[in-house]
């Protein structure tokens, strides 16, 4: 965004309320100025031009300054949040700039300062957020040490003041994590060469925002963050050794306090993580498992839309984490999976959702109370909130597992705080504190007695203007209230001449007149000042009720925590009984047993029953070739197994029969690709650049799904190319692959390795069209079905009738070589060779005369006659 000072003419030329303008615009020249004049927010030069654009309202002009006009575009304060929700989403930064000074004593424009700059990371305002997405902000730093991994990143959830970071050791595990948070807005050290070190995936992202280096140097970070948490070091959050990872830390608090001019005291703790805690998936196989977003960037159709029937939007926020973030810590996960058990033998999840309904968006409002924006529903949601905890832990207590019993010690009770929420706020609070009647009557004596001279006024106007008409005779007399002039007489003018001498003129009407009286005007006076009186009462007793919350903030945090895992497990719980779920075994023996597995969302989408199939693999069954034809279920199959593995090793029951799950460090996933046009990647390149990351970062205990590999080039180099790889996967990788293919030439590589196994998702032919079976089935298949599966695509019967031609030409056709089993010293040129074939005519005319021959039946004569023959024919060739 250009520097609007700049653009303009000279200061001096300006008028003072614009020379105040460009000077607050000069300190933030990259956000959209939001200038407070009267009940509207002003934009002024190119921020107008801009707002006008993007929020579609109109452009105007304002006068002029240094001799051009102004151009200026307005919204009203009142309204502004759907303003901002609109901007954000656009990815634009909003600085707000309010009136501070007092207009009744100001010389010249009211002093104004930028109270708040809201940025797509940093929002707290509850309707610029959705309620099911975390909002984070991201930082990056790169390692100045060798002892240091080469990144380290933090994230920082301002809403909720959740604050963890990790080192991270390359730029496949960056992209994978910056993927997986998904940030609103991340912020980088001001340093060229820097961004030039990140994967191109980061730098072409539209949220990056550049924040002077100086903020992340590692010692005034560590100032930074020991004077934010209170402590003489940082060992207690496991990074006191970690100088890239403190710089990034450091940085982004400086970031967030800047933005919202607050001291951020609800970020209270740092929590460190290492990325080996966790089952990893990169980018590419969180969007083919489509986890939480689906394929066309949507939310509908994911297993977080299967699974989330959470009943509070904290719960439902953690969810998406546990799904996003899974385990390996299996004692962690038994826990998970042994409060479930004990919730569905005691049949207590639907006693715990009703208990759960009420509850508030804790984790939110406290973050606001922090920060002293907390509105008046707000308070009244946590109130509420707080008169459901003694239910709650009662019947936390009753349940068998250890991990009820840890979430109910964690949970606490806060009587005096609910009971004060409770008597102190009305039924339905207003939206904003502004305009008071907020706090209900007999919470406050003085504030009661303000209020009442308010209700007395009815009263004493009713009997003054029965006076009034007695005492001058006129009938029609009224005694009336506006918000613009006050108490006032009102007289028709026809008898304006009988108002006694002590009536002055307030104001004239068309037909009427308006008169002030020195005992009206004593009264007017009285009440107006109880008015005030009473706002300013109430804004300090809403004050003193931030302050007693603030008082247990911590705790209040911990509880808020604690809900929302008591609503993820029940959750869990009552989805386990609704989609058939089953517990998994988890045991350290390099296995995978899923008995009668199923894919939640397909399964969910269909009209018809679903066919579940098993997967097995152990040391003897590694890699597994699947064939069959397209539209079989192949990728169905493999897909389910991994979101099998994910929920386990988030701790929930999964879609299986049964299931026993081995140690899993990573899921890898190379299904289906497009071009990249933006890097100039075809689908092929795309294709063998996924390939490749599995191939250097597999190990023998990742879960690792390949689908047509090598088909996006020739037949015989992407055979080749999907040979090799498969040879790789079985002899060096060994770890859990699943391997789909219509290279049907691949089924011999059990022939070669012993821990290599077929298996196919068969079909039938019906009536010149085919059924698929959906069912696993050991062995190769025993063909692809590729025509028929083109017939139901829509294919023209003309073009299949000359498909089956051809196909029936090609599969005569002679083998030159035989393809034997490959050892592992072929060459690749050598694995193509085995498979090339020689059509040729003339050499179909010697087979045939071959097969027609009859040797028992030939004389010698005739025997030689035909070998000249057939070897003149080959001369001829």
């Amino acid at each position: 965004m250009k520097n609007t000072e700049k653009s303009t003419p000279k200061n001096q030329s300006h008028t003072p309320m614009m020379q105040q303008y460009l000077a607050v615009k000069a300190e933030h020249p990259n956000h959209l100025l939001f200038y407070r004049m009267g009940d509207f927010y002003e934009l002024f030069h190119e921020d107008a031009k801009k707002a006008s654009e993007l929020l579609d309202i109109t452009l105007t002009a304002r006068g002029k300054s240094g001799g051009e006009p102004i151009p200026m575009a307005g919204i009203p304060h009142h309204s502004a949040d759907g303003y901002l929700a609109k901007l954000v989403k656009l990815g634009e930064s909003v600085a707000i700039c309010e009136q501070v000074g007092d207009p009744a004593t100001s010389k010249g424009p009211v002093e104004r300062k930028v109270v708040r700059i809201i940025t797509p990371g940093t929002l707290v305002e509850d309707a610029l957020l959705e309620d099911k997405a975390e909002n984070l902000l991201c930082a990056i730093v790169q390692s100045e040490t060798a002892t240091d991994a080469q990144y380290g990143l933090v994230y920082l959830d301002v809403a909720s003041g959740r604050f963890e970071g990790t080192m991270i050791a390359d730029q496949e595990a960056l992209n994978s994590e910056v993927e997986r948070l998904k940030p609103a807005e991340i912020i980088l050290p001001d340093d060229p060469l820097f961004k030039q070190n990140l994967p191109e995936t980061i730098r072409n992202r539209p949220n990056l925002v550049d924040f002077p280096a100086w903020h992340f140097e590692p010692e005034s970070s560590r100032k930074r963050l020991l004077k934010q948490f209170g402590t003489k070091d940082l060992v207690a959050f496991g990074c006191n050794d970690l100088p890239t990872l403190i710089a990034a830390a450091g940085g982004i608090i400086q970031y967030a306090q800047s933005m919202l001019q607050n001291d951020l005291v609800h970020v209270q703790s740092l929590h460190t993580y290492q990325q080996d805690d966790t089952l990893i998936l990169d980018a590419n196989s969180r969007r083919n498992l489509e986890l939480d977003t689906n394929l066309s960037g949507g939310t509908h159709n994911t297993l977080f839309a299967i699974l989330d029937k959470t009943a509070t939007a904290m719960g439902s926020r953690l969810l998406k984490r546990w799904i996003n973030q899974p385990l390996r810590d299996q004692a962690k996960l038994n826990a998970r999976l042994d409060a479930i058990e004990s919730l569905l033998t005691s049949y207590q999840a639907d006693a715990f959702r009703e208990l759960l309904k009420p509850i508030g968006d804790l984790e939110r409002i406290l973050s606001r109370v922090s920060l002293y924006s907390a509105r008046p529903r707000d308070l009244m949601h946590l109130g509420r909130s707080l008169l459901q905890l003694p239910e709650l832990q009662k019947l936390l207590t009753e349940q068998s597992a250890d991990r009820w019993q840890a979430l109910a010690k964690t949970l606490g009770l806060y009587p005096e705080l609910a009971e004060t929420l409770d008597k102190a706020l009305v039924e339905s609070p207003p939206m904003l504190m502004r305009d008071g009647g907020v706090f209900a009557e007999g919470y406050d004596a003085e504030l009661d007695e303000l209020r009442n001279l308010k209700t007395q006024a009815g009263d004493y106007l009713l009997a003054l203007e029965e006076r009034e008409k007695e005492r001058t005779g006129i009938s029609t007399l009224k005694v009336g209230y506006n918000r613009v002039h006050g108490y006032y007489i009102e007289v028709s003018k026809l008898q304006s001449d009988k108002v006694p001498m002590d009536y002055q003129r307030r104001q004239t009407l068309k037909g009427q007149e308006r008169y002030i009286t020195p005992e009206l005007k004593t009264f007017e006076d009285k009440v107006l000042s109880a008015n005030e009186k009473a706002l300013a009462r109430e804004k300090w007793l809403y004050q003193q009720l931030l302050e007693a919350i603030n008082a247990e903030l911590r705790p209040l945090q911990a509880t808020a925590g604690a809900l929302a895992e008591i609503d993820v497990l029940v959750n869990l719980a009552r989805q386990a009984n609704a989609l058939n779920l089953n517990r998994p075994q988890l045991t350290d023996a390099p296995e995978i047993s899923i008995i009668k597995g199923r894919h939640l969302t397909v399964e969910a989408l269909s009209s018809q029953p679903f066919i579940p199939n098993d997967t097995c693999f152990d040391e003897q069954r590694r890699l597994q070739i699947i064939t069959g034809p397209n539209m079989g279920g192949k990728s169905t199959f493999m897909r389910q197994t991994a979101l099998i593995a994910i929920l386990a090793y988030m701790g929930s029951y999964v879609p299986a029969e049964s299931a026993r799950l081995g140690s899993i460090d990573r899921i890898f996933t190379r299904i289906g690709a497009s071009d990249d046009l933006t890097s100039g990647r075809s689908t092929f390149m795309v294709e063998m650049t996924e390939t490749a990351n599995i191939l250097h970062h597999a190990t023998e205990n990742s879960l690792i799904l390949m689908d047509e590999v090598g088909r996006g080039t020739s037949t015989f180099d992407g055979l080749a190319l999907a040979w090799a790889i498969a040879e790789q996967m079985a002899s060096k990788i060994k770890g859990y692959c699943l391997f789909a293919t219509h290279y049907f030439e691949l089924t011999t590589l059990n022939e070669q390795y012993d821990n290599v196994i077929n298996i196919h998702l068969d079909a039938v032919e019906y009536q010149d069209s085919i059924v698929f079976l959906h069912q696993v089935q050991e062995g190769p298949a025993s063909q692809s079905y590729g025509l028929q599966v083109a017939a139901l695509a829509g294919v023209p019967k003309a073009v299949i009738d000359i498909a089956k031609q051809q196909l029936t030409r090609l599969e005569n056709q002679t083998l030159v070589n035989a393809p034997v089993a490959q050892s592992a010293n072929n060459s690749p040129q050598a694995q193509v060779d085995m498979f090339a074939y020689a059509p040729d005519p003339a050499m179909e005319n010697i087979a045939e005369q071959l097969q027609n021959c009859h040797p028992d039946e030939m004389t010698p004569k005739m025997a030689l006659e035909k070998l000249y023959e057939l070897k003149e024919l080959l001369s001829d060739k």
